[in-house]
């Protein structure tokens, strides 16, 4: 090895070290990054709190990550993107809120009655969070709820409240909103739906806390007129979809309703029919008599007979019958609730045929069809005014042909895969450019032989050394040796040793079969020189 550095010389293996290094380690690089799978998301759209607890859980299990976005996104290698949800959920991660977990690792010897309770609080809040989470639209809650403490000998009560926070995908329905309500009211001891307020992440207050003043009952009753009116145009646009076709109706409906809440009580009677109830019969009778002797203290006296005297003797009678009748009565209540219909509008929209390419609009008799069925369907009354109109006009076209179906993934592969064989292909043509144009231009002037002109140079030194050693004459035609501080002066030894000494060694051959009793003075006179 010390020999082959030397015939090519320090410099140039130097430089051929320092190339092969370079070519080492970009093929290491390119076979790294060949060999590293493509990255998959992980976790999207987490809090920057959340975001830091799962890059620290995976920096401690030294996956590598990426994150992308505002750093809610967190990318990461996609055959591990399974096993990794499953362990981090192990950990709570990303939080999904505390729930009756708490209670696992809490040391109960220690942990006084108020902790206790604001755990229980905390573990019914995170648990609603999670239920509300598993709904169509919701992406994530948070859920506050007020419980108040009941005091000893305190006599009113503080009714419990409770707020719900949602950020939602899309925009959710009524009926989704009041499902929230009546989901934490029901799971909170005497909390009511009507005391369960409800915000998006936007700020808009989708259900009040208080849902019993005026304005809650004006929302209310808008709500339920907008949700009658668009009940009846389904219904409308469905059964005419149904004859026309599918995208060739529309309809809108506008409905009147009447919110007032009417009882009436109504009494009849029937004279013609009677019964009778009760008799009541009253008998008066009555004696009169009349006497006309003194009244004086003889005739009061004991023993005493009385005076005899003249008297008169009456005598009355009367009868009373009194007879009650029951007259049949009808009592008739009635309530009227609110949400009547006054009046219902409906407009139809029907388009007409379209035969080889051409418009054609439907008959008069195919329209008072089409109305007739209208009618029907939103239950017509003339009686209250309803109308409806029913118009065939042409749709606007739409032109189809714009459109280009979806591409299919060329050979099976999808985009990540073509990803990495064009970044291998783009890695393989790097390679070959440099071995062409820098490897292969280096190798080849590293092993090329010397110009002519440094032959000759070095060739003329050998017989002027030979001639101051022994006077060797040159063969015949050669160039006149130069002196050796010419020859050191033009020639660096360490820089073309290699290319040097074959050309030396084959003019050497030359000159020693040309004079071979010269040639060997000159050595003889070598191996006598002191060294």
């Amino acid at each position: 090895m010390p020999d082959f550095i030397k015939a090519i010389g320090a410099a140039r293996f130097g430089v051929m070290a320092g190339v092969a290094a370079a070519l080492t380690a970009f093929f290491l690089y390119t076979a790294g990054v060949l060999s590293t799978p493509p990255k998959s998301i992980l976790f999207s759209g987490l809090e920057q709190r959340e975001a830091s607890a799962v890059a620290a859980k995976l920096d401690a299990m030294n996956v590598p990550y990426e994150l992308k976005g505002d750093g809610g996104t967190i990318m990461v290698p996609g055959d591990q993107v399974t096993k990794l949800r499953m362990e981090l959920a192990q950990e709570n991660l990303p939080s999904a809120g505390v729930g009756y977990e708490i209670f696992d690792k809490s040391d109960a010897f220690g942990t006084t009655a108020f902790v206790q309770n604001i755990n229980r609080l905390r573990a019914i809040e995170g648990e609603l969070a999670r239920s509300i989470a598993t709904i169509e639209g919701v992406e994530s809650t948070r859920v506050h709820l007020v419980v108040p403490e009941r005091q000893i000998f305190q006599r009113d009560q503080q009714n419990p409240s409770g707020s719900v926070v949602l950020k939602t995908k899309g925009t959710l329905g009524k009926g989704q909103v009041q499902a929230i309500q009546h989901l934490v009211a029901a799971a909170v001891a005497g909390l009511t739906p009507d005391h369960v307020a409800i915000v998006d992440d936007k700020g808009n207050l989708l259900a009040g806390g208080t849902d019993n003043g005026d304005n809650a009952t004006a929302l209310g009753q808008e709500q339920h007129t907008t949700d009658f009116e668009e009940r009846i145009r389904q219904r409308v646009e469905s059964m005419v979809a149904s004859v026309v076709g599918h995208g060739h109706v529309r309809a809108q409906v506008t409905a009147n309703l009447d919110y007032n809440r009417v009882n009436e009580t109504s009494e009849t009677f029937d004279p013609d029919s009677k019964v009778v109830r009760s008799t009541n019969t009253i008998e008066h009778n009555a004696t009169d008599t009349n006497g006309a002797a003194p009244v004086s203290v003889a005739n009061s006296l004991p023993g005493q007979q009385q005076a005899g005297a003249d008297s008169t003797k009456s005598s009355s009678g009367s009868t009373e019958e009194i007879t009650n009748y029951e007259i049949s009565k009808t009592v008739k209540t009635s309530v009227v609730d609110q949400g009547v219909v006054k009046k219902l509008s409906v407009a139809v929209v029907v388009d007409g045929e379209d035969k080889a390419g051409k418009y054609t609009p439907r008959t008069a008799e195919e329209m008072k069809q089409i109305e007739a069925l209208v009618k029907s369907a939103i239950g017509f009354d003339q009686a209250r005014g309803d109308a409806v109109q029913v118009v065939n006009m042409p749709f606007a076209r739409v032109d189809t042909t714009l459109g280009t179906p979806a591409t299919q993934p060329m050979l099976g592969l999808d985009s990540s895969a073509w990803f990495k064989i064009i970044e291998a292909g783009i890695f393989s043509i790097t390679a070959l450019l440099i071995g062409l144009f820098v490897l292969r231009p280096l190798t080849k002037r590293m092993f090329a032989p010397l110009s002519s002109t440094t032959i000759t140079t070095t060739t003329t030194a050998l017989p002027a050394q030979a001639a101051a050693a022994g006077e060797l004459p040159a063969p015949s035609g050669e160039t006149p040796a130069l002196t050796p501080n010419k020859v050191e002066n033009m020639i660096d030894i360490q820089r073309i040793e290699g290319q040097v000494r074959e050309s030396s060694v084959k003019k050497v051959g030359e000159v020693v079969s040309s004079h071979p009793e010269e040639a060997l003075a000159i050595l003889r006179s070598w191996l006598h020189q002191p060294v």
